[in-house]
Parts: C-alpha cells; sequence; structure tokens
C-alpha cells in the first residue's frame, strides 16, 4: 500500500492558484508548487495537501509520564506517533533532526487503520501526537483518532501555536493537551521564530474553556527566560486564566541544536521556579528533567500526603480512593483510571 498525500479542508484559494492556509496563525500563502513554514502543506495544482499523512517519523510506545502528562491514567502506555515539520523554528529544539533538518529522515508509512489497531490488540492504553507539533498534521491525527476504540486515550504535546477553529476541531476528540509555554513575547521572537504569542496563550485558554483537560509545561534556559518576573507573570496567568488545579511542568534546560552555548538549568533554578509557581496559587508543580527530585511526585494540596510517587518517568506507587486523597477527601482532578505503577512492559516502537 503507498500512501499519498491527502488534501485538507483548512485553506483558501486566493487567486491565481495561490491557497492561505488556515491551521495555525502564521496562515501562509503558498503559491502552487511551494509549501508552507511547515514544511509539509503543500500547494498542489491550486489545492493545498498534507504531504506527510500516514508518513510517521516515529512510532513507539511510552509512558504518559513522558509527555508529560502526570493527570492523566497514571502509569498508562501510549503510542506516541509523530511526522516531520514544525510551525516553529526553536534554536534550542531538542527533536530538530525530525522537526526542522529533516530532509534526510526515513518516513513509514503508517496508515490511521494501523495506529489504531496497536491500540485495539492491547499494545497501548492510547494515542499521544508528540516530538513534533501535531499541530500541522492534525488530519492524519484526526483521522487516527476516528479509528480508534471509543476508550482509547487521545493527547496532544503541543507548542500551542494554533488558530481557534483549529481548537474547535481537535478539542471534541481530545482527552487532554499538554501545551509548551517557552516564555515572553521577546523570547518567542528570539528564539523561536515567533513575533506574537498570544495565539498561544489564546490556545490553552480555549483548550481549558472546552473541557480538555489542559497540562503546561514551561521550559527553563538560563539567562534566557528564567529570571523572577517573568516566571511570576506566566505562572499568574496559569493560576488566574486557566486554573489553580492545572499541573504545570517546570522542566530542567539541558543544550541542544543551536543553543548549545548556554549551560544546563542548575537544579536551585528549577527548585525556585517551582516555589513561584505554588506562590502564584498553582496546586499541582512539577519539576522535569531531574530524576529523582521529590517535586516529580504528587501531593494532596489540602494535607500534604504523598498520592501518586514518581521517578523519572515511572510510577511508584498510587495512593487515591475513588479520585480523591484518602486522608482529607480532597478530590484530585485526574483524567482517565490509573493504570497503577509502571511496569516496563510494552515499550517498543514498530
Amino acid at each position: 500500500m503507498t500512501l499519498t498525500p491527502r488534501e485538507t479542508e483548512h485553506y483558501d484559494q486566493v487567486g491565481d492558484g495561490t491557497v492561505r492556509c488556515r491551521v495555525c496563525p502564521r496562515t501562509c500563502v503558498v503559491p502552487e508548487g511551494e509549501r508552507g513554514v511547515c514544511g509539509v502543506r503543500e500547494n498542489r495544482d491550486g489545492r493545498l495537501y498534507l504531504t506527510s499523512y500516514g508518513r510517521a517519523v516515529s512510532t513507539s510506545i511510552d509512558p504518559i509520564e513522558k509527555k508529560p502528562l502526570f493527570h492523566v491514567a497514571p502509569g498508562a502506555d501510549v503510542l506516541s506517533v509523530a511526522t516531520k515539520g514544525c510551525n516553529l523554528q526553536c534554536d534550542f529544539c531538542q527533536n530538530y533532526r525530525i522537526a526542522i533538518e529533516y530532509e534526510d529522515v526515513p518516513e513509514h508509512e503508517r496508515p490511521p487503520a494501523e495506529l489504531a489497531g496497536r491500540i485495539e490488540v492491547g499494545d497501548a492504553d492510547g494515542l499521544a501526537y508528540t516530538y513534533t507539533e501535531p499541530t500541522i498534521f492534525m488530519e492524519y491525527a484526526l483521522d487516527t483518532m476516528r479509528a480508534s476504540p471509543d476508550d482509547a486515550l487521545q493527547v496532544f504535546v503541543s507548542n500551542g501555536y494554533m488558530r481557534p477553529e483549529t481548537v474547535d476541531t481537535l478539542a471534541p476528540h481530545l482527552d487532554a493537551i499538554n501545551v509548551d509555554i517557552k516564555g515572553d513575547r521577546e523570547f518567542y521572537r528570539e528564539h523561536a521564530g515567533v513575533s506574537d504569542p498570544e495565539p498561544i496563550f489564546e490556545t490553552v485558554e480555549r483548550f481549558a474553556e472546552k473541557d480538555v483537560h489542559v497540562e503546561v509545561t514551561n521550559l527553563v534556559i538560563p539567562g534566557e527566560n528564567d529570571d523572577e518576573t517573568s516566571l511570576r507573570e506566566r505562572m499568574a496567568w496559569i493560576a488566574e486564566d486557566v486554573g489553580t488545579e492545572t499541573p504545570v511542568h517546570v522542566s530542567r534546560f539541558h543544550p541542544d541544536y543551536k543553543l548549545t552555548d548556554v549551560a544546563p538549568t542548575p537544579i536551585e533554578t528549577i527548585e525556585r521556579a517551582v516555589e513561584i509557581a505554588t506562590e502564584a496559587g498553582l496546586e499541582y508543580v512539577y519539576s522535569g528533567n531531574v530524576p529523582g527530585h521529590e517535586s516529580e511526585s504528587t501531593y494532596c494540596p489540602g494535607c500534604g500526603r504523598l498520592l501518586i510517587e514518581r521517578k523519572g518517568f515511572a510510577v511508584r506507587s498510587i495512593d487515591l480512593e475513588d479520585g480523591a486523597c484518602p486522608q482529607c477527601g480532597r478530590e484530585i482532578p485526574i483524567v482517565g483510571s490509573p493504570h497503577g505503577p509502571s511496569d516496563g512492559r510494552r515499550r517498543r516502537a514498530f
């Protein structure tokens, strides 16, 4: 079976065979034979096609904690799917070989029915569209969601750079999304190739309003987005506009791609960022890329009891009674049923 590019519904004709893409805020105007910034949406004879449809560059089974999603079916496994391309150009990208510099990256034909079939036979508990920006291959993701069992988890790991109409299209099919909030306007302009990040913040708020479970990641880069004023502003926005129960992951940076002259984030900086987020009123704040740190685990905001113990991506124990703290009865926001401690099963690609 040879898959062919799929025409997308998300574009407008603008004359002379040129089209305008409507998936992300770039709204690329694409002449015939050209592609948008993402590299996978191509104008062919005045029609816009997703050239990466059914062509995955990565399909592996991961713990859902790796996404990171800590309040979605703890201990579950998800089939992680990525195609090449991205609509941002982050100079610190950890996946740049498939997101930005992907010309020689091999693609594998993985039709939606094949991916969904992996869930049907029990190889994983759901699907995660991740590693590159899933917004740019949303038609592929949506067809996979529709082909999947009704009880399969469906999650996005996203930069959030999408249009409101895209959020509206995706929301009915998603259980959860983790959005990476990278910094302020100046940071996005200097490091991600985006002059106005406001649509990203609107995406987070819009998904939350549509009752899609939202978690937020903030990668903290020394000297770039780690000043306390900026951190306080981001954490206050999450608490006030998204909700104090929103899980927030404060992740440690390690040098990669074009930003190799910056040292890894000191653990003390991560610990201070966790404190700032907690001071802002956020109730579930986690450190990322600091394996074994106590702030990887979930504690009851009411009484402080350890509820979900983690080390790295592994769940060590879960202490909940009907979704609540067994000590004080505080309800803990968890999407889906906990799957128990991770046992290392099903961790393979195909």
